[in-house]
């Protein structure tokens, strides 16, 4: 049983983007599928796809790597967690690491990428970042 299941999948991603695997495998949560559609968007991952084996569902990322080989994800880190619950309101999601990262936001819009978040004039729960 996993208590935090958005970070779960982060460590499972770092460590398969650590160890230069093609893909992983992660537990599906809805929640994981919104946090895994923003990564594709900025170019994270190459792609990802929901996979249902025995009535049990899983996702089968995809990483992505440079034309050196070098992993695309230089870090990746959860931010709120269940013991402790990180708020950020519209001014402080502007820019994340100079415009290379990207800060996740779980907001009433749905999970979207921080830039999104200032565009929309809307803060949230700061789940991951990366970059």
């Amino acid at each position: 049983m996993v208590n935090d299941i958005i970070a779960d999948s982060l460590t499972r991603i770092r460590n398969a983007s650590m160890r230069r695997l093609d893909t992983t495998n992660l537990y599906y949560a809805k929640i994981v599928v919104s946090i895994l559609e923003v990564f594709q968007a900025k170019g994270f991952i190459e792609s990802f796809k929901v996979i249902e084996k025995d009535k049990k569902q899983s996702i089968n990322v995809v990483l992505k790597y440079d034309e050196k080989g070098h992993a695309v994800i230089n870090e990746i880190t959860r931010i709120s967690k269940p013991g402790r619950r990180i708020y950020k309101g519209r001014n402080e999601l502007k820019r994340f690491k100079n415009g290379y990262g990207t800060i996740v936001v779980s907001t009433s819009k749905g999970v979207i990428a921080n830039e999104d978040a200032y565009k929309a004039n809307v803060g949230g729960e700061a789940l991951c970042s990366i970059w």
